[in-house]
């Protein structure tokens, strides 16, 4: 199947804000996640949707870390889920599901953990929650270890994941344009056609099944541990404002990488850490225009 090559064509825009706009006009942006040592995950996935625009942030994290998120940011608003051993249990899964009914975009997997018992709440919450949802981190690993969920979601979904979660997946680790046929087989595993996959790294790749593109920003200081919370937050963020899942994959991926570049002109990239790109999506959001 020949895939439409989009690399080159303008990035999409979001819509002008007005005089009139308030917060409820900007989406509200669901994240699930979050266990014990792994709390920052969660919160830097919050702050970067806060700053890419979503008009309300909400955290739901396991009651024994909710103090934690709260206290790394006073922008966004948490709500407890019930825990097992500081993970989210799966006597959770309901109240997540009815926390998804209000929001406009879901994003589950930063700092989620990995435990038998997350495997079933994730796989729930894939297939029963219908609004857009990012799927990150441990999130994948989850859905890598019941595979035929991959055809049945319940809504949208943008995959994110890193080579290995890919492989985990897919079950290959593509190389070179390998990686650009290989990421559109495992969108198109989605009958409906509605799941989007980003298989990060040097030159990303966002397709869903029939188009693609190759992103051309970022660098090497971004390899460091969160930078990929920091997408999951800007690409919920972007869905919250009305972009389709390509288009908010598409564009996310873009001022990601832009972050990161601004931020290693002035920091050098040995130094660079994950909160550094949250500092810098205002001026990446700048120079696209928003």
């Amino acid at each position: 199947m020949k895939l439409d090559d989009l690399t080159n064509t303008p990035l999409p825009t979001l819509r002008p804000r007005e005089a009139e706009n308030h917060k409820g006009d900007f989406g509200r942006a669901l994240l699930v996640g979050g266990s014990r040592g792994m709390s920052g995950a969660i919160s830097l996935s919050g702050q970067a949707a806060l700053r890419s625009g979503a008009g309300l942030v909400t955290l739901a994290v396991p009651n024994s870390v909710l103090d934690v998120v709260a206290s790394m940011e006073p922008s966004y608003m948490t709500t407890a889920l019930v825990d097992d051993d500081d993970h989210i249990a799966q006597a959770a899964t309901e109240t997540v599901i009815g926390l998804a009914q209000k929001a406009t975009a879901v994003a589950l997997g930063p700092g989620l953990g990995r435990r038998p018992s997350l495997i079933d709440v994730v796989i729930d919450l894939y297939r029963e929650i219908d609004k857009p949802m990012v799927v990150d981190a441990d999130a994948l690993f989850a859905l890598a270890e019941r595979k035929t969920s991959l055809a049945k979601p319940g809504g949208p979904r943008i995959l994110t994941p890193h080579p290995g979660e890919f492989a985990r997946l897919s079950g290959s680790l593509p190389e070179g344009t390998q990686r650009i046929t290989a990421s559109a087989e495992l969108a198109r595993q989605d009958g409906e056609g509605t799941t989007v996959v980003v298989l990060k790294g040097h030159n990303t790749v966002v397709t869903d099944g029939k188009r693609f593109s190759i992103n051309q920003t970022g660098n090497p200081g971004m390899a460091t541990g969160g930078s990929g919370d920091v997408l999951t937050g800007i690409i919920t963020a972007l869905l919250c404002q009305g972009l389709t899942p390509f288009d908010a994959a598409r564009l996310g991926v873009h001022v990601h990488g832009l972050a990161g570049d601004l931020a290693a002109d002035e920091l050098g990239q040995v130094s660079m850490i994950a909160s550094d790109l949250i500092h810098y999506l205002p001026k990446a959001f700048r120079a696209v225009g928003g």
